[in-house]
């Protein structure tokens, strides 16, 4: 019997472990951390966000300039296989207000327990085997062309387990040992120079859904005071030097040292990009997005009296806390005693940001092994029966359920890939498709 190794126990090598037991190959999941999906679990602490119910062609553009790429994947396994799969695992799902798709419980824990159920005991197929603790070392390293077989498929894998070392040949391999986010949870990007070693060009890891810190840092009062709350119901815009607009009305945190949050997130690419390009990026807030500027300066040429700036902007504007401390961080007296001035800052608030803050706090991250090495099976072309899935390839996405649904099909696609490379093999035909 064919036996194929999976490398990584998240959400992609749990898929593609899925499919190749299905088919009745006989797999085994490693993984470095004690416990199997880790990031997962830590993901839907607050609500597992499965996928999204807005229209296909919506969903895709998510996907930036890997839209045609994860098409493809979709292919096999779109936003409502997933829906599918979690209601045959018994999970029931609703799609709240804003589009998302949850389960009924909102918890990540019943559905990898189901999950696992039916991967450990299946109906149909073989068993999946799992070997936690068991972290990749590489490739067999006796030799030049150590663990080649004849035909070129890597062979034998090393692994550091409990027990010390341990080699395992295989047919097939699946890595999808994630991005470099989260390394506390497994996902340390170690994988990046063994496979440039074997000449499998990999996009340097970049930090997505990330926080940024502001230029020069915020004053300590600033810091001190308005760390940790949030800037509710603004409307951020940034444009960035290729002409590339986003805006949108939301909600982010302040940090120690910037923002942080939902609304900064999904502009995060663009922020990022724009600060690798140019060295900072300057995005345009609005305080008070429901309100237009005539009615902004209308309400701050009001006569105040005795009353002190902070009362009058309170009292007239229901402008206080970390959007008044805001202003008065970024804003000079003369600006601040200037309803004019002043009136143009609440409405367009320019805020310059520095750097996005470490690849290791971002919610996942972009970069990767690129698609053009890849068939479309998600087979490296270099290495014939090593198969790539998850967040190690090259691509990013917003949250929302973006992550996980690519995340899915791409361990979907690697896993019907390797089934059918084994099944090609025994006819001596290559694998270049699904």
């Amino acid at each position: 019997m064919k036996t194929v190794a999976v490398i990584g126990a998240g959400p992609a090598g749990l898929m593609a472990a899925e499919v190749l037991s299905a088919a009745g190959i006989r797999v085994s999941v490693f993984d470095a951390m004690p416990s199997i999906g880790r990031k997962f679990l830590l993901a839907g602490k607050g609500g597992l966000n499965l996928t999204h119910a807005e229209p296909a062609a919506l969903f895709a553009s998510r996907y930036g300039q890997r839209r045609q790429q994860i098409e493809g994947l979709f292919k096999a396994f779109d936003a409502a296989s997933v829906r599918q799969w979690a209601a045959s695992l018994g999970i029931e799902t609703f799609v709240g207000s804003s589009g998302r798709v949850f389960p009924k419980d909102m918890k990540a824990a019943p559905l990898l327990r189901a999950w696992l159920t039916r991967l450990r005991h299946p109906k149909t197929g073989e068993p999946v085997r799992f070997f936690m603790r068991h972290r990749w070392s590489g490739w067999q390293t006796s030799g030049s062309n150590a663990s080649l077989s004849a035909d070129g498929l890597l062979k034998e894998l090393e692994f550091d387990s409990p027990s010390g070392k341990l080699q395992v040949q295989v047919d097939g391999l699946v890595l999808a040992m994630g991005g470099g986010s989260w390394s506390r949870l497994g996902s340390n990007g170690a994988w990046v120079p063994w496979l440039q070693a074997r000449g499998v060009p990999v996009a340097p890891l970049l930090p997505a859904n990330c926080g940024f810190d502001v230029q020069g840092g915020w004053s300590p009062h600033f810091a001190e005071r308005f760390a940790g709350q949030p800037f509710k119901l603004v409307r951020l815009t940034f444009a960035d030097s290729r002409g590339t607009t986003f805006t949108r009305k939301g909600e982010f945190v302040a940090t120690a040292t910037g923002l942080e949050g939902s609304l900064i997130y999904a502009a995060s690419h663009l922020l990022r990009d724009e600060i690798l390009a140019h060295g900072c990026a300057t995005a345009q807030l609005d305080l008070l997005p429901d309100l237009s500027h005539e009615r902004v300066l209308t309400e701050l040429q009001h006569p105040r009296g005795s009353r002190s700036l902070s009362s009058h902007l309170k009292s007239r504007l229901r402008l206080d806390g970390i959007k008044a401390g805001l202003l008065y961080e970024l804003l000079t007296e003369p600006q601040l005693h200037d309803p004019v001035q002043l009136a143009q800052a609440i409405k367009v608030l320019p805020i310059s940001l520095a750097a996005a803050r470490p690849l290791d706090e971002a919610i996942s991250s972009a970069g990767g092994v690129l698609f053009e090495a890849m068939t479309p099976a998600l087979m490296l072309e270099s290495m014939p029966g090593v198969f790539c899935a998850g967040e190690m390839l090259d691509w990013e996405a917003p949250t929302g359920g973006y992550l996980l649904t690519a995340c899915l099909a791409s361990g979907a696609v690697a896993g019907q890939g390797v089934v059918n490379f084994l099944r090609q093999g025994e006819n001596d035909v290559s694998c270049t498709t699904l």
